[in-house]
């Protein structure tokens, strides 16, 4: 295998993981060159379209050795082709709710550290219900059923002007308090088939919209000649996220979020299917008309499973809903 040589601009990238005291997860990137610096508050469409291409610019780093430093414990790792790299492992001792401090190093074959990023697990308190939510027209209006429209957005929009839709944030703080306290808030985690390309924009997107903080599940890092393909990852690698985390938590039960633009409902479906057990209620936001027979059909398949169902247009007939079943109060 040959050296891999690193520069000045090689970037060990952390994102947020979640678990427990018995099943912790992490993942990152490592890349050659360093993601595209953060977008200044008055960004314009030319300034966009270059932060857009940068994101897509990246150039990971296969075969790579990561080392997680989690308190006491250390592990190794190996990057994938894609850069991409993952540790799960179990915490030698007692873990509490909330947001704790992880370093990944990225070590040459001499065992020298290069490079290292931080990043945080999420820890959740045991509460009766987790929620996972898609984010591409289920929060955010991003036109994912046309790649031109998709794209236009990108390009032109930043983190602080992309829409959400009306009263999703109101909705999503009402679930987060659904049966718990301010003091132990619901779990979130969002699962979507943005890139992880995309991490750090739809994080300050959540944030400046004080949308509930949470884990990201993200697809696969993207190149700059798949940009026409951003938003089309195959599905079943978000079927196989949402499994990791209801096995993740076994505790609690889970409401999911999505739309109809894609593969939500059946991917809904297919999970209610194996797990009815874990799963109290599905959201489908009805964002194309024409899908909207396909959907009533699997949402009429997941209540004869005794699970609540909920075709909406907007948040406010969600939160009605929501009312209704006894998720919040009024």
């Amino acid at each position: 295998m040959s050296t891999i040589v690193y520069n000045k601009h090689t970037v060990v990238k952390v994102y947020h993981g979640y678990g427990h005291k018995h099943n912790l997860t992490i993942y990152g990137h490592v890349c050659k060159d360093k993601f595209a610096d953060k977008r200044s508050n008055h960004s314009n469409i030319l300034s966009n379209i270059l932060h857009l291409l940068r994101l897509f610019f990246v150039k990971p780093v296969a075969d790579a050795s990561v080392q997680l430093i989690w308190r006491s414990q250390s592990m190794v790792a190996t990057t994938e082709k894609d850069g991409f790299y993952k540790f799960e492992w179990e915490s030698d001792d007692h873990v509490d709710a909330g947001w704790h401090t992880v370093t990944v190093n990225l070590v040459d074959e001499q065992g020298t550290i290069v490079k290292s990023g931080t990043g945080k697990v999420f820890i959740p308190h045991v509460t009766q219900f987790g929620f996972i939510s898609d984010i591409d027209d289920t929060v955010m209006v991003s036109h994912s059923a046309t790649v031109f429209k998709r794209l236009r957005v990108l390009f032109t929009k930043d983190p602080l002007t992309r829409k959400a839709f009306a009263d999703v944030v109101n909705h999503y703080k009402l679930l987060s308090l659904a049966h718990t306290t301010p003091d132990v808030l619901n779990p979130f985690f969002y699962v979507s088939s943005s890139e992880w390309n995309l991490y750090d924009d739809l994080k300050e997107f959540f944030r400046h919209n004080a949308l509930p903080e949470g884990a990201f599940l993200l697809s696969q890092l993207k190149r700059w000649y798949e940009l026409f393909k951003t938003g089309k990852t195959k599905h079943e690698g978000k079927l196989i996220r949402v499994y990791r985390i209801l096995h993740a938590f076994p505790k609690q039960q889970f409401i999911l979020i999505g739309d109809n633009s894609q593969a939500d409902p059946a991917i809904y479906k297919m999970i209610c299917d194996k797990h009815p057990e874990k799963i109290f209620a599905v959201y489908i936001r009805n964002v194309v008309e024409k899908n909207v027979s396909a959907t009533k059909q699997l949402l009429s398949d997941i209540e004869s499973k005794g699970i609540f169902t909920c075709l909406f247009t907007n948040n406010e007939i969600a939160i009605r809903h929501s009312i209704k079943i006894g998720l919040i109060n009024e």
